[in-house]
């Protein structure tokens, strides 16, 4: 084998996924998670898929990573000891927030509890405006924080001063400053983390950019360690944006990469659904402990300006990607009222779902997929796992004897649930935001995707389910698949008949040189996207809008019309923000032609309410003519259902794409 295999690894809640890719084609390794170190499973799943493409360490030119320690750290609210520099009298910003409540009838309810606490956020004697300096940046405030910080054994430092996207020389002294009496602890400045203006959210993104780039740091430096001693070469980290990032540049910024593993699935779902002539797709990706939802139009993700992990806002340009916590280790419990629900609480890698034989107990979507005949104990898991039966059928029967129920109707029950909450999710990312599911395909993958995703188009009137050939670890194909990307932004908040079109040339130039620095390739060698957020004077949001200057207010009072029905063209439109990518283009993995080899069986399954003979193929089928349903395809990556009034085929390259038949499918 030569040189050139690429290596990508994801880490997921429950199981930690890889692939080879060579010019023999993709090579696969799936292992448990390993929380307590995630760095363990990865060096295991990545020596499984080696091993599988017959492929040694040396030979690996490319390993591309994904991990959850970031969004785990968020959600957990496990962060560095951090404190915040503000311009003095603004100390409080994370804590006052926005004062939007979730629930506007809830008075009580509280948001996440601000990552830094009182004691830690000190207020630097300094003040600019919009038009510059007001007030000089007293030192003296600087070097008594630093002092306070010494003796609190800070990790880790936040600095947000006032308009500092616009003038970012007193924040450049204060990094200049903490240098000096505190050389070991981290800094974050908030116009290199966001450069954008709305303090809230600025403040916010670099907090958590601080809180958790120590964590990040330590993950990595291990993960590097482990990495050398094997011989493989240093990790490209996948970021929010679709793109990648060296580790130590991935380190130093981590908050960009809160949506680390799910963006490389969102690349995957955008691979396969143009591989199939289905430039309009919905990515469905079902895991153990969550489900994730994209929309693909015209081949590429949509995007979003900013997002929310936990609550906590991320103003950085994240892949617009939805999440759920409904997967297949969510567990299924009975509440105050009686009633039963499922999640967000997931059986995780450790233990796992009672009927992986771990030593879990609760009874999940799993479990309740192996009671009602999708899966067997004779189905292969990552790992070596084995199916316990009478494991699962211990753990919903004691959640049935409190419902009253029957233990099949109580797992048919957690089944229909779970899909519900999976259909909002899929509903909020499409229908409320006008766009009609009915024209999209639903690309399922992740272990659990193929599983449920005829269910869950058929409830929002999907015709087509495509099923990627690696389904299983597409995440790591996604990622396999990405170009090294920086996004860097500055708000500019001026009238356009205001600028001219060299200002506005200058202020991109700039911005891609930084990101071009950060990449260390050469600006021709790079593609550059450019997109300006934009608005009529006095609103309170933007309009992303790619346009030349010279056509930007045309192209604005345009997407102005097509999102609300109207523009207004005597009004003064304002140019906020302006936002450059610079990324390398990536490579398509490798595909292989599947060879047909499957045994064919029957068995018991449920669908609509009664159990119905359903034949089962195991392995490749690569059969021309469609199979009809009731199916269930155990293949290499994941199992797939094909309920009645749906067909499936499965194409030479190994994806299997159902299909529902005229007149609509039938719930399971």
């Amino acid at each position: 084998m030569s040189q050139g295999a690429t290596l990508a690894v994801d880490v997921g809640g429950t199981f930690t996924d890889a692939v080879v890719s060579t010019t023999d084609g993709l090579f696969t390794g799936k292992r448990p998670t390993t929380p307590a170190d995630q760095s363990v499973g990865v060096i295991a799943a990545a020596a499984e898929a080696m091993e599988n493409a017959d492929v040694q360490p040396a030979e690996i030119a490319t390993f591309l990573h994904g991990m959850t320690v970031t969004t785990n750290a968020m959600l957990e609210g496990a962060f560095a000891r951090t404190a915040f520099f503000a311009t003095q009298g603004f100390v409080d910003i994370e804590q006052l927030g926005r004062q939007n409540r979730a629930d506007l009838y809830r008075l009580c309810a509280q948001g996440p509890r601000p990552i830094v606490s009182s004691d830690l956020r000190f207020g630097v004697r300094e003040r600019c405006g919009p038009e510059g300096v007001v007030s000089a940046l007293d030192e003296s405030s600087v070097e008594r924080a630093c002092a306070r910080c010494a003796a609190a054994e800070i990790e880790s430092i936040a600095v947000c001063l006032l308009f500092s996207f616009r003038y970012p020389e007193h924040e450049l002294r204060v990094r200049e400053i903490i240098a000096r009496e505190l050389p070991h602890v981290h800094v974050s400045l908030s116009h290199e983390v966001v450069g954008t203006f709305r303090e809230y959210e600025r403040a916010a993104t670099t907090i958590a950019d601080a809180a958790l780039s120590p964590l990040l740091a330590d993950y990595l430096g291990v993960l590097s360690e482990r990495v050398v001693q094997i011989g493989l070469p240093q990790p490209q980290v996948m970021l929010s944006n679709g793109g990648t990032a060296d580790a130590e540049l991935a380190a130093r910024n981590a908050a960009s990469t809160v949506l680390s593993g799910p963006a490389g699935g969102a690349i995957g779902a955008a691979l396969s659904a143009s591989r199939r002539g289905a430039p309009r797709a919905i990515g469905f990706d079902m895991g153990g402990t969550s489900t994730d939802v994209c929309v693909v139009d015209d081949g590429a993700v949509r995007t979003a300006e900013n997002h929310a992990i936990g609550a906590r806002p991320i103003a950085l340009p994240t892949l617009d990607i939805g999440t759920v916590g409904a997967g297949g280790g969510s567990i299924a419990w009975r509440d105050d009222g009686g009633a039963m629900r499922v999640g967000p609480h997931s059986a995780g890698a450790d233990p796992g779902p009672a009927c992986y034989g771990q030593g879990g107990r609760r009874p999940t979507v799993t479990d309740a997929n192996l009671l009602l005949g999708y899966l067997d104990t004779n189905s292969a898991l990552a790992g070596g796992l084995e199916l316990d039966h009478e494991a699962a059928e211990r753990a919903i029967g004691a959640l049935a004897h409190s419902l009253k129920l029957d233990v099949h109707e109580t797992a048919a029950g957690i089944i229909e649930i779970a899909n519900l909450e999976m259909q909002g999710q899929v509903a909020a990312m499409t229908v409320a935001r006008g766009v009609d599911p009915r024209e999209y395909a639903l690309v399922a993958f992740g272990g659990a995707g193929p599983m449920h995703g005829a269910a869950i188009a058929d409830s929002l009137g999907i015709e087509r389910v495509i099923c990627p050939a690696a389904c299983g670890v597409l995440s790591a194909v996604g990622m396999a698949a990405a170009g090294s990307r920086r996004d860097h932004s500055l708000s500019i908040v001026r009238a356009l008949d205001e600028l001219d079109q060299l200002q506005v040339e200058r202020v991109i130039e700039q911005l891609a040189d930084r990101g071009a620095e950060e990449l260390r390739r050469p600006l021709d060698a790079l593609q550059t996207r450019v997109v300006h957020s934009v608005r009529y004077r006095g609103q309170g949001f933007e309009l992303a809008v790619e346009s030349d200057f010279e056509q930007l207010e045309r192209a604005f009072h345009d997407a102005h019309h097509d999102r609300f029905g109207f523009m207004d063209q005597a009004a003064e439109v304002e140019l906020v923000t302006v936002r450059v990518s610079v990324e390398t283009v990536g490579t398509t993995p490798s595909t292989a032609t599947v060879a047909p080899s499957s045994t064919h069986e029957n068995r018991s399954a449920w669908f609509n309410g009664q159990w119905r003979s359903t034949q089962v193929y195991r392995g490749a089928f690569a059969q021309s003519v469609p199979i009809d349903g009731p199916t269930i395809l155990e293949l290499d990556q994941a199992t797939v259902v094909v309920p009645p009034c749906w067909s499936a085929q499965q194409f030479v390259d190994g994806d299997v794409v159902l299909v529902r038949a005229p007149g609509g499918g039938e719930d399971r």
